[in-house]
């Protein structure tokens, strides 16, 4: 799903389709894919054994809800390697696909309660508690007040389908082209691709009847996204890369056949839908979008708000709670700031040295060049520490990679997007070559840390590879946990022998000053009615991220309300089970055990993760 990140340097989602901002589930319960996983014989997960008739009882259950998931959402299965349903996209906008999702929550949760929970194994007591929490979620958001307001906005310039599916079908992403009968799926999932672009239309004329628009912000991009793809044309357009060179297996009579379908394809179905769905948003509906960026300004929007808290963090909080919160940390590191400033001698104040580094070309990449092979040294590096800190450590290899020209402008400066559970694709580490002079290199290790390893490309490939978990443990999640290991993983750079230079160290303050304004600034847009320029004003004053950065990060925040909340709940929930058993175990504490308890069991809400830890200390004593 989706982790995809940090600044417009990083938004840290996993890149997953955008079905899941608007499907009020856990926000990555079908794909742990931000966007935006072992060499295992089948994609499918395996039932573990149990020990018991209640375990077996849960087994089947989570086998069960699995294969019904899968069918309902055919993509998920495509991202774990799992081929039986890739002639199909999907609907995930239908009356009839929100229906069956919440008939199938409701059963699942029927199903659990009549199993004893206290007859469970230990491992199992873990599982049912995360399909427990992630189930009653989903179902509180199909209450009416929330899937009305989400339903009529289903797509957006940050996590929309339209900038998900092009890379998906473009032949370097989830959607293999090995053979004809893959291609054959590839031109079926374009055709409900059509269908698709036309169903947002009829969902956001609802919206438009029920007053429940996007902010023209939003709109905006969306249209200049759609423009990009459409001045592509067909031989020039991402989905036509597949037909650009075959597979040597595929005959030459095949290859011309599926060249031409494929060209019709987006000739014919793909780019008259855009322009239908281009017209639609120019014409009818950024007229009567909201000039409000704030779910404050939105008919239900504070409801809706606060169950997307909720979501993001796992636990309750109320917005004003998690605002202050924000303050405070904004306050310590500002601290932490002025010290590396002293360091080195700079003389004037804080936000003049956040000029400073924003500005002097000696912190600006040379070359896109440059920045990959950096990129590259870094990785190396902390490959040589992580035995001293991982005894648990995954088996699927990592990509660095430049994200694509068609959606560099509006993505984050490093992102993450999962591999397939058997190794066959690897997971993937993205930077970003958009406004190079943006893109200032104090922080770059820090990026690393965060999006691939020990961050996101650790996390998402042990879950994976864990074939002793269910499926929706292995390739489920929250975001809470999710970012809050890859924003935890950068409290590492003493231990993993990164961040030696104070300018590096003081990226790294920066990135955790992002995380910390960003309780401040998304309560303040969505609870709080700050506009669109306070907000980026907040962010350029108290740190040194650019321009196109901040405005970046900002414009997402707006998009995908509450995501941005759960890194830094994330991360200090976990550095506060650190903390714990170091105080407790003292001299037994070892960092490799503390990390494979966190890490063996895929991603937990952090209620389930604290008692797991708790148990972990009572039994190490």
């Amino acid at each position: 799903m989706y982790c995809v990140r940090g600044i417009a340097r990083r938004h840290n989602l996993i890149r997953m389709p955008p079905s899941m901002t608007l499907r009020p589930m856990l926000l990555a319960a079908t794909f742990l894919a931000a966007m935006s996983p072992m060499l295992l014989p089948a994609a499918r997960a395996a039932e573990p054994a149990a020990s018991s008739a209640e375990d077996a009882a849960l087994t089947r259950l989570f086998h069960d809800s699995d294969e019904a998931s899968l069918k309902r959402n055919p993509i998920s299965g495509m991202f774990r390697g799992d081929m039986r349903y890739a002639g199909r996209l999907g609907d995930y906008v239908s009356d009839d696909y929100y229906a069956g999702e919440k008939a199938a929550a409701e059963a699942d949760l029927a199903a659990l309660r009549k199993i004893d929970r206290s007859k469970l194994t230990p491992t199992d007591q873990i599982a049912y508690d995360v399909f427990q929490w992630q189930t009653e979620i989903t179902l509180k958001g199909f209450a009416p007040d929330l899937i009305d307001v989400t339903k009529v906005q289903p797509v957006d310039h940050f996590s929309g389908f339209h900038t998900f599916y092009p890379g998906f079908a473009s032949g370097g992403g989830a959607a293999p082209f090995h053979t004809v009968q893959d291609y054959e799926n590839n031109l079926q999932r374009h055709r409900d691709y059509v269908v698709m672009v036309d169903r947002w239309i009829e969902r956001f004329r609802q919206g438009m009847k029920a007053g429940v628009v996007e902010p023209k912000l939003v709109v905006n991009n969306m249209i200049d996204q759609l423009d990009l793809q459409i001045a592509q044309g067909v031989e020039g357009s991402t989905f036509y890369g597949p037909v650009k060179e075959f597979p040597a297996g595929i005959p030459a009579a095949d290859q011309a056949r599926l060249r031409a379908a494929t060209a019709a394809a987006i000739r014919d179905g793909i780019l008259p839908a855009y322009q239908r769905f281009r017209a639609f948003l120019k014409n009818d509906y950024l007229p009567v979008a909201r000039d409000s960026v704030g779910l404050v300004g939105l008919k239900g929007g504070d409801k809706l708000y606060a169950h997307l808290i909720e979501v993001n963090t796992t636990l309750p909080l109320k917005a004003e709670d998690v605002h202050q919160l924000g303050l405070k940390e904004v306050a310590r590191i500002t601290a932490e700031m002025e010290k590396i400033k002293a360091q080195v001698g700079f003389k004037g104040s804080l936000a003049e040295f956040f000029v400073y580094l924003r500005d002097d070309p000696k912190f600006q990449p040379p070359s896109a060049e440059w920045l990959r092979d950096e990129y590259f040294r870094i990785g190396k590096r902390v490959d040589q520490r992580i035995p001293e800190q991982f005894s648990l450590v995954p088996r699927s290899p990592l990509e660095i990679k430049a994200v694509e020209p068609y959606r560099e402008k509006t993505e984050a400066g490093g992102s993450y997007q999962q591999g397939t559970p058997d190794g066959s694709r690897p997971g993937v580490f993205y930077y970003n070559t958009y406004d190079l002079k943006s893109r200032t290199t104090p922080g770059m290790e820090t990026l690393y840390l965060h999006e691939a390893v020990p961050g996101h490309h650790f996390q998402i490939s042990l879950a994976q590879e864990n074939t002793a978990l269910p499926a929706f443990m292995r390739f489920g999640g929250n975001t809470a946990f999710v970012e809050g290991w890859a924003l935890y993983a950068e409290t590492l750079w003493k231990d993993l022998g990164m961040e030696t230079d104070p300018y590096q160290r003081f990226g790294g303050l920066s990135d955790e000053m992002l995380r910390a304004m960003r309780l401040v600034v998304d309560t303040g847009i969505h609870a709080k009615g700050w506009s669109r320029d306070q907000a980026l004003d907040y962010m350029l004053t108290h740190s040194n991220i650019g321009k196109a950065d901040a405005t970046a990060e900002v414009e997402r925040y707006i998009a995908i309300p509450g995501q941005a909340l759960a890194y830094k709940i994330g991360a200090l929930t976990i550095l506060k089970l650190k903390a714990k058993a170091k105080q407790e175990l003292g001299t037994k504490f070892d960092p490799r055990a503390f990390h494979a308890q966190v890490l063996d069991t895929g991603a937990l809400p952090m209620s389930v993760l604290e008692a797991k830890i708790d148990a972990w200390i009572k039994a190490s004593k």
